[in-house]
């Protein structure tokens, strides 16, 4: 006799899962114990997630979990996973789909802001659990593998080589203390570009002493890693810094090579006509352009850029000139009307800035990746995210020489 299936769907509305208004990690309990319910994971998520249950549904867990669970999600779990890692600072999910990818099993994630824990519990069906300051390192479960693109912040006294305590303060520290408890057999953490030379590179040498000495990991040279060297046209350099346990008996690394594709605009663009919406008005783009003369004439380079088709796209980035930077001209448009009276007449030059999905596509996620929030927060996101390409093809060697046969 064939169990019945219950569809994650279903239970999340007699839940009444919102990611926005829950100020508890009630909801992460609850999730994280879905997704481990027949591991011994379990055993970390179990009371409060049952307690929760009966308390909002007023039925006993176990009831439900009688019947076979069916994650309706865009990226469910693999189902036999070969790896288990966690999902730090886990943002919308970049590091998880490349893990995913991989036949890796998420076993404890965590994210700070709502909005990106909203979106993240869209496509995986698990709400990150909060503040990681606020997260105790024995309540993580074991795992393989660490994932975590971590904040660049200074230490107060960086290079006066007070060991592990010298991080003290920063989110890094959160990062070594998990690390220093949970023995992970290997860590991937990524950070910007600018972390090499943060601090006239104090802060880098600060962390490899940590992870190299304190911690005692084989961690080879930090490596910079461009996006549009696998697969998507963005120019997004990050560094990216990975360690092994010396158990582990591994003492070489070697970084994936650039697939030497031509990656061009053109391939993520969107297929058909796009609202009015993403159309500078005129009054905006003679702003940009009197802007840009005015840093022309002292010398500068700053200012809007018109990518064309057959171009790489710059790093989407949070804030200032972001969007700006990435301009593109779209001569499809058919109705200039603009949505909004206080916006003005919109250009007829088509000039227009990227859309979300458009934003996606540079990051790498499938066009599956549902995206349910505001254009602002969505920007926001896909700017704060990892590059999954560039991601996957690293972890892939990693793992390759973590798990080998």
């Amino acid at each position: 006799m064939n169990k019945k299936i219950v569809k994650y769907s279903e239970l999340k509305k007699q839940i009444n899962i919102d990611t926005l208004k829950d100020t508890t990690e009630n909801l992460a309990y609850l999730t994280h114990y879905l997704h481990n319910q027949k591991n011994g994971i379990s055993q970390h998520y179990q009371p409060q997630a049952e307690e929760y249950f009966k308390n909002v549904v007023n039925e006993p867990l176990q009831q439900y979990l009688t019947l076979d669970l069916k994650f309706d999600i865009p990226f469910p779990t693999p189902e036999t996973p070969k790896f288990t890692f966690i999902d730090l600072f886990a943002g919308i999910g970049g590091f998880r789909i490349a893990m995913q990818n991989l036949g890796g099993k998420c076993v404890f994630s965590s994210e700070i802001d709502r909005y990106a824990k909203k979106t993240y519990e869209l496509n995986f069906g698990e709400v990150p659990f909060g503040d990681i300051t606020k997260i105790d390192e024995n309540d993580i479960p074991e795992h393989d593998i660490l994932c975590g693109g971590f904040p660049c912040q200074a230490f107060s006294i960086a290079g006066k080589r007070k060991g592990f305590e010298e991080t003290r303060g920063t989110l890094f520290f959160d990062i070594a203390r998990i690390i220093k408890e949970k023995r992970p057999k290997a860590f991937f953490l990524e950070n910007v570009k600018g972390l090499r030379n943060h601090d006239k590179g104090r802060t880098l040498k600060t962390i490899l002493a940590t992870l190299r000495d304190d911690l005692d990991y084989f961690v080879p040279e930090p490596e910079i890693m461009n996006a549009k060297d696998f697969g998507v046209p963005q120019n997004r350099e990050r560094i990216f810094i990975i360690g092994f346990r010396k158990d582990q008996n591994i003492t070489d690394f070697k970084y994936p090579e650039p697939l030497q594709k031509d990656v061009k605009f053109a391939d993520i663009k969107e297929d058909k006509e796009v609202s009015v919406k993403y159309y500078l008005s005129d009054r905006y783009k003679n702003t940009l352009v009197e802007h840009k003369k005015r840093h022309a004439k002292k010398g500068n380079g700053f200012g809007f850029e018109i990518i064309d088709d057959n171009e790489c796209a710059n790093a989407i980035v949070v804030g200032g000139m972001g969007r700006e930077r990435n301009i593109v001209i779209d001569c499809r448009l058919v109705d200039f009307n603009p949505l909004s009276k206080k916006r003005g007449d919109v250009n007829k030059d088509y000039w227009r800035r990227m859309t979300p999905r458009e934003y996606a596509r540079l990051q790498g996620f499938p066009d599956n990746f549902s995206i349910n929030v505001s254009d602002a927060q969505a920007y926001k996101q896909f700017g704060n995210s990892v590059a999954i390409p560039a991601i996957q093809a690293t972890a892939e060697v990693l793992t390759e020489k973590l798990f080998k046969e």
